[in-house]
């Protein structure tokens, strides 16, 4: 009895709640001030900074020609001969080297990719499932390339969703990943380990638009 008693006060107490709803106390408006300092940097130095401190490495290119060089220049550097990509526009890269493209994501020693936008203060690359092999390119491989160019920086992360919705509307992607430089875990008894989810390291070639 006093089981019953007590479930149809919790009922009743619910229907009271449903019948007299508590009015939300804040407005539906966004706010309009920013959550962060503004810098005084240009959207191309203030991404490199920040990319950079996540321990990302950044290659600035003026040109594809330069870049081209420049991809050359660490593949020889790092010794990596099978060169994963998915993406029409870098496999026609790959092969301008006189490289033949590598197919084996699980087997690569370097995998590139493009990118949707740059964010310039959280450092951040951000792909989506839009892209060819957009889900796996970016981390199963054990390093990552990034090519992107100038014209992709975006301020903020509200900037790049405006930008995604913009470009995709109503047809967006169902993934958007955002990351920011290596794969990284202080899990363990606090001590930094890279390479534990993805790569153990991220190059960003940014090529002026």
């Amino acid at each position: 009895m006093a089981t019953n008693q007590a479930r149809e006060n919790i009922l009743h107490k619910i229907r009271q709640a449903l019948s007299n709803p508590v009015p939300v106390p804040f407005s539906d408006e966004s706010p309009t001030n920013d959550f962060y300092t503004t810098s005084n940097k240009n959207n191309i130095e203030l991404f490199s900074e920040t990319f950079t401190k996540l321990q990302g490495n950044i290659v600035s290119c003026k040109n594809n020609t330069q870049l081209k060089d420049e991809l050359l220049k660490l593949f020889s550097q790092k010794v990596w001969s099978t060169i994963y990509s998915m993406e029409d526009q870098w496999i026609e890269l790959i092969k301008s080297l006189q490289i033949t493209p590598y197919t084996d994501l699980s087997n690569c020693d370097v995998s590139i990719t493009g990118c949707e936008y740059l964010v310039a203060r959280t450092g951040s690359i951000v792909l989506s499932s839009n892209q060819q092999k957009g889900r796996t390119a970016s981390i199963y491989a054990p390093a990552h390339v990034c090519i992107a160019y100038t014209d992709q920086i975006v301020a903020d992360l509200d900037d790049t969703f405006l930008q995604i919705e913009k470009k995709y509307k109503a047809d967006l992607p169902s993934l958007i990943t955002f990351a920011s430089g290596p794969s990284r875990t202080a899990d363990i008894e606090k001590t930094l380990v890279t390479g534990v989810h993805g790569p153990k390291e991220v190059f960003c070639f940014l090529v002026e638009s």
